[in-house]
């Protein structure tokens, strides 16, 4: 699912560009690929969870740093809009991605993501028919180098867009606020697909947002973070609090200028009356 953002752009962001600029630029877009077999596919949360955290681990990777061999590609997309598409891939398309230069992230697996070890009594669902139902897979998911929005590999390009609907079997645990949450606006619907790339926005907003040490601090984390829907009472308040936020462009599932998502890092929300 294609996503391209609207961000709030503040005054100390490294990226500073106006939006016309960033329209005539080249455009790129970061690809992702979920796997999801027929037989298991990942709870939706985890899928979430996962591809921001494969956002932040091609963002941080020495090869999209100064010389490295994806640092240009790097550069050329976030000077335009930061565009992420998201495909999902099974069995032998899998593999074959696979062998593409990039990264595979896996997340946490079991019914509710982001939550800390399950016990084994835990670990599955009960059918009355059936008895125990196997708790979802963990979530795989990886990330490509940017590529030329008109460029994509062939092995890339045939994957599907569509069917990333995903559902999670109970609802994820309560996020530790010692933790970044990228918060989803609970006005909004929107599939699998366009919510995973969502969530690699804020995730990117918040990482573009921390000083050197508060990065590396994530990094060490694993970049532990939640992707949690906010309490409709809440999101108000969170899109005018000074944290990060994604607006879309509106390409795709919902109108332009829509709030997806509030990028909450601990280190972040002291910088809230900047607004």
């Amino acid at each position: 699912m294609s996503s391209e953002d609207l961000r709030e752009n503040p005054s100390d962001s490294p990226f500073r560009h106006r939006d016309d600029s960033r329209d005539a630029a080249p455009q790129f877009v970061l690809p992702l690929v979920v796997r999801i077999e027929k037989s298991g596919p990942p709870s939706r949360t985890d899928a979430l969870e996962t591809a921001a955290r494969a956002v932040l681990e091609i963002l941080a990777d020495e090869r999209s740093a100064g010389e490295g061999e994806w640092a240009q590609a790097v550069r050329d997309w976030q000077d335009a809009r930061i565009r992420k598409v998201v495909r999902r891939a099974r069995g032998a398309e899998w593999r074959k991605a696979g062998t593409l230069p990039g990264i595979t992230v896996t997340g946490a697996g079991g019914p509710a993501a982001g939550s800390e070890a399950e016990s084994a009594a835990d670990a599955a669902d009960t059918d009355a028919a059936t008895g125990p139902v196997p708790a979802p897979p963990p979530a795989e998911v990886r990330v490509f180098p940017p590529v030329p929005l008109d460029g994509w590999p062939k092995e890339l390009a045939k994957l599907q867009v569509s069917g990333t609907e995903l559902d999670d079997p109970r609802p994820p645990v309560a996020p530790d606020p010692a933790r970044p949450v990228l918060w989803l606006s609970p006005e909004l619907e929107m599939s699998a697909g366009k919510a995973m790339a969502q969530a690699g926005h804020g995730a990117q907003l918040a990482w573009w947002e921390l000083s050197d040490a508060d990065r590396e601090a994530w990094r060490d984390s694993g970049f532990a973070l939640f992707v949690r829907t906010a309490d409709p009472a809440d999101w108000p308040a969170l899109t005018k609090s000074g944290l990060p936020v994604v607006r879309d462009a509106g390409f795709t599932e919902i109108a332009p200028g829509s709030c997806t998502v509030v990028a909450d890092h601990p280190s972040l929300r002291g910088g809230a009356d900047r607004a």
